[in-house]
């Protein structure tokens, strides 16, 4: 069965405040790093995962990140899928 690396990036939807990334971003000033204008905070999900083929990791995938990894009353998420080089172990 093939093995299929994918990564899972979450953000807050641009409408929700980033409390996290204005304090970093405030952080970085004092710092003297200058010229932020807007920082956001997010989270990578990386997982490898075993499936038939790359329609039904698609579709795993898809459900994990709306109903587990992200909050789609706050987040929005994308979703990068490649199959592995490794491959599966049997």
């Amino acid at each position: 069965m093939p093995r299929f690396h994918a990564r899972v990036q979450v953000s807050l939807r641009p409408s929700v405040l980033d409390p996290a990334g204005e304090a970093t971003r405030a952080a970085a000033a004092r710092l003297g790093v200058s010229g932020i204008q807007k920082l956001r905070i997010g989270k990578a999900i990386e997982l490898e995962l075993d499936a038939p083929d790359r329609a039904s990791a698609q579709a795993q995938l898809e459900l994990l990140s709306d109903r587990l990894l992200a909050n789609p009353v706050i987040e929005n998420w994308s979703l990068e899928l490649a199959e592995s080089s490794e491959g599966a172990v049997a």
